[in-house]
Parts: structure tokens; C-alpha cells; sequence
């Protein structure tokens, strides 16, 4: 009748040393136990994942705002460097003979 319950002297050489694994509540329970740290694996590899695609779209962002200004300096000297004045001082300096036209352009209607 003794033999069943067992007398624990030292209750963390008990859990340490895997006596308490030979219990019947753990044996009948150990799938419900192996399902458990499977969900915890994949909650934590959830957690980093997320994490990982935040630091990536942050950075995807700020890449983002830098090609953007990019675009606004090189849309600024193209819009400065094709007037009309930009273009004729430049075919000045070349020495070729093209001029604007003296008379406004008109609309023919039909």
C-alpha cells in the first residue's frame, strides 16, 4: 500500500533528475503536453517572423523616402535645364545658328 505513494525527500531532484515524468497524470497526458510546446515553437517562431517583416518594411520605407527625393532633385534640374532660356543660352555656347520663334504660336480652327 506504501509502495504507491512514494515520499519525496528533495522536491527538485524529483523534477530534475525526470522522476516526475513516470507520473500517471504526465504519461496520460503527454500528447496534450507535446501539442503544448509545439504551440509555444510556433507562437515564438510567429513572434520573430513578424518582427523580422517589421524591421524590413521599415527599412523598405526609408529606402523609400530617399528614392523619393532622389526623384524631386532630378525632376528639379530637368524642369531647370529645359526652359527656354537654359536651351537657347546652351545652343549659344555650342555656336549653333537656332533661334525661338519672333511671332506666338496660333490655333488654326476649322
Amino acid at each position: 500500500m506504501e509502495t504507491t505513494k512514494k515520499k519525496r525527500k528533495n522536491p527538485f531532484k524529483y523534477i530534475i533528475g525526470g522522476e516526475i515524468l513516470t507520473e500517471d497524470f504526465v504519461i496520460q497526458q503527454s500528447k496534450l503536453i507535446i501539442l503544448i510546446v509545439i504551440l509555444f515553437i510556433v507562437f515564438i517562431s510567429n513572434g520573430y517572423s513578424c518582427q523580422k517583416k517589421l524591421t524590413q518594411i521599415e527599412d523598405l520605407k526609408a529606402e523609400l523616402n530617399d528614392i523619393k527625393y532622389q526623384n524631386l532633385v532630378i525632376s528639379t534640374q530637368l524642369t531647370s535645364s529645359s526652359r527656354q532660356s537654359q536651351i537657347e543660352e546652351l545652343l549659344a555656347i555650342k555656336g549653333i545658328d537656332l533661334a525661338g520663334p519672333k511671332t506666338p504660336a496660333y490655333e488654326i480652327k476649322k
